[in-house]
């Protein structure tokens, strides 16, 4: 069943949350990494750039898409004070991030990309997320275990620093995550009922 009718899922990423989600779900998904360069035109905002990040990396893995076959590709990014806030590149710019984001609520935002042979279609969740304050001492702690790293907004809500510093979520917390599991599952759904 959780195949929906598909003879294969491909996830386009490279994610490992992301296939955990999925095969949570019951699904067997071959993993193929995007090599697409995560920048998007400086006139989007919001949910169009996780829009356009998604289909830019189903757009490099086209040829994968056969009969029988759905690509699944997907962005995530941190939406606070009407700008985004990246994956850190060095250390500085995730204590950065961290300091900024403490005590203040932001917005996790998941943009999926759905690609068969006949029809693509591209959905995304929005989850308000809420920061306690956090000292220097507990961003520095997790800055130097270095899972801040490689995530959107320099954190995950799943690893330390979310467990005890995010005072609040409104929405999909596996949206959070790397993928609104919920949505993914629905749009499946509707998906497998069309001609592929």
């Amino acid at each position: 069943m959780a195949q929906f009718g598909f003879e294969k899922i491909i996830l386009g990423s490279g994610s490992p949350r992301r296939k955990f989600l999925l095969e949570s779900m019951g699904m067997s998904v071959e993993v193929i990494r995007s090599d697409v360069q995560e920048v998007y035109p400086q006139t989007l905002e919001h949910h169009h750039i996780s829009d356009y990040l998604a289909r830019q990396k189903a757009e490099s893995l086209k040829n994968y898409v056969k009969p029988g076959t759905i690509l699944l590709t997907a962005d995530t990014i941190v939406w606070f004070g009407g700008k985004v806030m990246e994956k850190p590149s060095n250390t500085q710019e995730a204590l950065d991030t961290l300091r900024a984001l403490s005590g203040q609520q932001h917005e996790v935002i998941t943009s999926v990309c759905f690609s068969t042979p006949g029809q693509q279609v591209i959905k995304h969740s929005t989850t308000q997320v809420k920061f306690a304050p956090l000292t220097d001492q507990m961003i520095q702690h997790y800055v130097d275990s270095g899972q801040a790293m490689d995530k959107a907004g320099a954190y995950g809500i799943q690893e330390w620093i979310g467990l005890v510093g995010v005072e609040s979520i409104s929405g999909s917390y596996t949206n959070v995550v790397g993928l609104p599991t919920e949505l993914v599952y629905k749009t499946l759904r509707a998906l497998a009922e069309t001609a592929i």
